[in-house]
């Protein structure tokens, strides 16, 4: 039966995301160790850590978070176990909005470009659940095989853009997740995801209701598009802000969501703190990992999160099949 995890269970998923993020600071080819940061080499080792690893860790942990919680939201909102962001047509709506952005207003800062592109993803996503609401039949395998074939559609329309202007390899950049770029003035944008992490958290209840339909929520007294609305806005948001910053990152916020509910069921308000937790420390490992497997080089966590989600989303495919069989 789920049920509650046990009391010391949040302390010991938080001491080792914090181990993870520790692990994180000190991984990588610059010299960065106890010993260097209290040597001879201290000053240089010290503006490593200060520029590059804090802030690349910060931004890891904050990524992973922000795009688990987008994953469990878009999960209640569509009512599907495989839908998220990059099955949703989120993630690839926001890529068309930085390039939108990119080619008429090429001098928008950076913030602009986020909320450009959380504009195209709010829209790309309520289309995918408007078409969802015009479905006869939602069988829970149709539902994300539809969100893949819009986000299919809007990526081809993207590249066909930037293939015309001569931004592919923005694209690239775009839909490739990759933390080796983040540096101190680079990550900021992803603490607004931790804002409306908290906020979805205060909505939790709302979000849990809404996922039981629409009829449902109105007996209840919720006004049920609100809360959708609220949910697509901090999807959007979230899912903008980490294309903005490092790219996409793929599977994280479908296998998160699946494998915490294995455990603790589908209230949202109990599982949302362990699903940010998760999530932050499987990007965080993920990453690590990229970075220790071809030292000195380095692999994008977009595939090493690729590698290591299909095998989870295979597993859970089975798992979801041999169930309903």
């Amino acid at each position: 039966m789920r049920g509650p995890a046990p009391a010391a269970a949040p302390v010991a998923a938080a001491v080792a995301v914090i181990l993870l993020a520790a692990a994180s600071l000190f991984v990588g080819v610059g010299d960065v160790s106890i010993g260097t940061l209290f040597g001879r080499a201290s000053d240089e080792a010290a503006q490593i850590l200060l520029i590059s690893r804090i802030p690349r860790t910060l931004a890891l942990v904050l990524a992973g978070a922000g795009m688990a919680v987008s994953g469990l939201i878009l999960q209640m909102l569509a009512r599907n176990k495989f839908v998220e962001p990059s099955t949703a047509g989120t993630a690839e709506s926001a890529v068309f909005g930085m390039l939108m952005v990119t080619l008429l207003a090429p001098e928008t800062p950076i913030f602009g470009r986020m909320l450009a592109a959380g504009a195209c993803a709010l829209a790309g996503t309520a289309l995918f659940l408007g078409i969802l609401r015009q479905m006869p039949l939602r069988s829970p395998l149709v539902v994300p095989l539809v969100g893949i074939m819009l986000g299919a559609v809007i990526t081809a329309s993207t590249e066909f853009v930037a293939y015309r202007f001569d931004l592919m390899q923005s694209v690239r950049a775009w839909e490739t997740g990759d933390f080796s770029g983040v540096m101190r003035g680079r990550y900021e944008l992803l603490w607004i995801g931790a804002v409306l992490t908290a906020v979805a958290y205060a909505a939790a209840d709302r979000f849990t209701v809404a996922r039981l339909g629409e009829d449902f929520t109105t007996n209840l007294g919720l006004d049920h598009r609100r809360v959708v609305s609220l949910g697509l806005v901090i999807v959007s948001l979230v899912t903008a802000a980490v294309i903005a910053t490092c790219g996409m990152i793929p599977f994280l916020g479908l296998i998160v969501p699946n494998l915490v509910s294995l455990t603790l069921g589908d209230n949202m308000r109990r599982s949302l703190p362990w699903v940010a937790l998760a999530g932050a420390g499987l990007v965080l490992a993920c990453d690590i990992a990229g970075r220790l497997v071809i030292s000195p080089y380095e692999i994008p966590i977009g595939t090493t999160m690729g590698i290591v989600g299909s095998a989870i989303f295979l597993y859970l495919l089975l798992r979801k099949n041999a169930h309903a069989g």
